[in-house]
């Protein structure tokens, strides 16, 4: 029995052609390489600064290639993610791991249980620090840090796990709260 798709956002979304020239931009060029353009991009273009902002900071985390890479600062939304049971995320920046990682059951495996699924020390280390961080970072102390040094992360790279945790614990608050869906696209992206 098939049952009404839930509606993707819970507010009205702007039209692309009446969004600021720079923001149109962006996300035309994000369609034009996923070949479409997720819903949390026309959501935030209904507040063009904010829009700006967010995406501007997500990709000062997320597109950095130095230090983490790109598949380890997706396992760390999704971790968050799934701690924050936000839909939105968990779905799309799975798809976007399973793409990075070139593996297709990974973000299924962090998702449900980042501590069983048969990751290396560094990286259990890496979600372990970054989900402290996200549900109760006044905890973080010398010994959390000290952990990640003894993993082999560098001062650079804890920020970067800290931050990313952070950033995504704000994401997913807003995304629960306006009850963003997933674009269907997220769910067979980076499958086999």
């Amino acid at each position: 029995m098939a049952s009404e798709a839930p509606r993707p956002f819970r507010l009205p979304v702007p039209e692309l052609g009446d969004l600021p020239q720079d923001i149109r931009e962006k996300i035309l060029a994000v369609q034009e390489k996923a070949g479409f353009v997720p819903n949390v991009f026309l959501l935030l273009a209904r507040r063009p600064e904010e829009f700006r902002a967010f995406v501007a900071y997500h990709d000062a985390l997320m597109e950095k290639r130095e230090g983490l890479t790109a598949a380890e600062r997706e396992m760390i939304v999704i971790a968050v993610s799934s701690a924050h049971s936000c839909l939105y995320c968990v779905v799309a920046h799975g798809a976007i791991l399973r793409v990075r990682a070139k593996d297709s059951v990974i973000a299924d495996l962090v998702a449900t249980n980042y501590r069983k699924a048969g990751l290396p020390p560094r990286q259990r280390a890496m979600l372990d620090h970054a989900l402290k961080v996200a549900t109760a970072s006044h905890l973080v102390g010398e010994e959390d840090h000290r952990a990640l040094a003894e993993a082999g992360f560098s001062e650079d790279e804890a920020w970067d796990i800290a931050a990313i945790a952070a950033f995504f614990s704000m994401s997913n608050r807003l995304a629960n709260a306006m009850d963003l869906r997933p674009n269907p696209e997220f769910h067979t992206l980076g499958r086999r």
